[in-house]
């Protein structure tokens, strides 16, 4: 349990930190400081002892070496227990440090700024900071280490109560801390560097987030659950999104959050997402919002009770009154936009028995250089994320009739919502809006009977898209007894000469993309 006596302070958030060193000085606790803490600390009339005066040693090289100092170090590293290390430290007059109080220089806010050089990016990698921080961590039962403002109420209160001292268990707390942030922090400089050379798969992957908020529970009540977020984020990402109104979002309210986002983000025009266990039970797209959702909420009303609804438009007046139709249970809407009156439309719905849960984002935003990441037992899969639909002269058609313009709109439509099924997946689309799905079928032909038993009579005149090739000729003998006209696949089968002429026995269209979509 140390009893802080000297404490060093040298920020770059000064967030707080008058009051916290007004607070350790009122204790008796000497202060020394660095340049432009220390300026801040005698402009608000507090006495402190410049680090130079300390050491002995000037800044140099325009501030670069500060710190980084025996006799710095010294003190903060020295055991207090060990009789040979107390009398180094008396031979080379070092006084021992008790505390340091330092945040680093904000290298993720600085490399979020537009126009930021790559030489302004490097000179705010933080050498000193890191350092002192992880030389006070280390040696926890002699040295606190405050490393960020939300520390200074609790740390000065219980030096209040204690007469100075700092507890063993509150010190180690601190310390841990600190490991967290300069891991981190370094993880964010590596990332950069990483990035800028454009590797995609470094050899040691860095992976730290921080985070948000814990959950209720995890996919079920008995798992534990937290939200963290990606250091760089910005501000209107999923992870950072502005919850406007409703209940606690759930760890599985969130996956269908992403996947609803996911798909909106596809169109350009109007388009709504209905999503049920991380599964689209209705996509639509339309001239106006409201048409756009009637479309997805047709697509599956049964599934769509207790749904997370997606959109990539403002919701209106009009949307909002579809949305909040009696029988229609939803738990959550995300979208970039809300119309004042639409939101007091949503909120004062009282037909579903609790708050729906309303959440802001930017559907604008971008996701370059993101990483699909995976669990395994003893490590993790990594891949890029598919953000492909296809290319363009890898599509080819291969049976004898040619999709018309119309059955063309709904192939690209229903390609581009196949990808986010659960694979096998199979989707059936018309006018622009899904009308069957079958999702996380073994077989494919599974997944093509759940599919048109899902659409009904509306499989007939509509066409399909499977995210991967078909292995027989049987689910396309389904497809065409439904009366579905076209259908877009990857193809690659060794079977594909029996598909093909499956499909032209019934005089069904079909497209090959050369490109594939599971979803696992």
């Amino acid at each position: 349990m140390p009893k802080i006596k000297r404490a060093l302070v040298s920020v770059s958030d000064k967030r707080g930190i008058v009051d916290f060193v007004k607070g350790l000085k009122d204790l008796g606790i000497e202060i020394i400081s660095t340049g432009g803490t220390a300026k801040t600390l005698q402009e608000a009339g507090i006495s402190v002892r410049e680090v130079s005066s300390y050491t002995q040693s000037p800044s140099m090289l325009k501030g670069r070496v500060k710190t980084l100092h025996p006799k710095i170090h010294g003190a903060l590293l020295a055991l207090r227990d060990n009789s040979e290390q107390m009398e180094e430290v008396k031979k080379y007059k070092i006084e021992l440090i008790d505390m340091v109080v330092v945040n680093l220089y904000p290298f993720s806010e600085t490399i979020k700024k537009e126009g930021t050089s790559f030489e302004e990016a490097l000179e705010n990698i933080d050498i000193g900071g890191p350092t002192m921080l992880r030389s006070a961590a280390k040696n926890f039962f002699s040295v606190a280490a405050v490393s960020s403002p939300e520390q200074y109420n609790f740390v000065l209160r219980e030096l209040r109560e204690n007469n100075g001292f700092l507890s063993k268990e509150t010190c180690f707390n601190l310390a841990v801390e600190v490991f967290e942030k300069t891991s981190a922090y370094d993880s964010v400089i590596s990332y950069f560097l990483e990035k800028r050379d454009n590797i995609a798969f470094p050899q040691t992957l860095n992976l730290s987030f921080k985070k948000r908020q814990e959950l209720r529970y995890g996919e079920n009540p008995h798992q534990r659950a937290a939200l963290y977020c990606n250091w760089l984020a910005e501000e209107g990402e999923l992870s950072l999104a502005q919850k406007i109104w409703g209940k606690t979002i759930s760890f599985n309210n969130w996956l269908d959050f992403d996947t609803a986002l996911s798909i909106v983000k596809e169109f350009d025009e109007p388009a709504s997402a209905v999503i049920k266990h991380n599964n689209p039970c209705g996509v639509g797209c339309g001239e106006n919002l409201a048409k756009a959702y009637k479309k997805a909420y047709r697509g599956d009303p049964l599934s769509a009770f207790g749904s997370i609804l997606g959109f990539n438009r403002k919701v209106d007046v009009t949307t909002a009154k579809e949305i909040t139709l009696p029988q229609r249970f939803i738990e959550g809407i995300i979208a970039p936009e809300y119309e004042q009156e639409a939101l007091r439309i949503i909120k004062e719905t009282q037909s579903w028995g609790r708050k729906v849960i309303i959440l802001k984002v930017n559907t604008s935003i971008s996701e370059e250089n993101d990483l699909d990441i995976k669990r395994i037992s003893g490590g993790i899969l990594v891949q890029e994320k598919d953000k492909k639909d296809y290319i363009s002269k890898e599509l080819k058609v291969v049976t004898t009739r040619v999709p018309s313009s119309k059955e063309e709109e709904d192939l690209y439509f229903a390609w581009k919502v196949c990808k986010h099924v659960k694979s096998n997946a199979i989707l059936l689309a018309k006018d622009k809006e899904v009308v069957g799905v079958g999702a996380g079928q073994m077989s494919r032909v599974d997944s093509t009977f759940m599919a048109i038993r899902k659409a009904g009579k509306k499989a007939e005149g509509s066409v399909l898209a499977s995210d991967a090739f078909f292995p027989f000729p049987d689910a396309i003998e389904e497809a065409g007894k439904a009366g579905i006209t076209a259908i877009i696949q990857p193809g690659g089968s060794i079977r594909d000469e029996k598909v093909i002429a499956a499909a032209n026995r019934y005089s069904i269209a079909m497209i090959f993309t050369g490109m594939r979509h599971f979803r696992h």
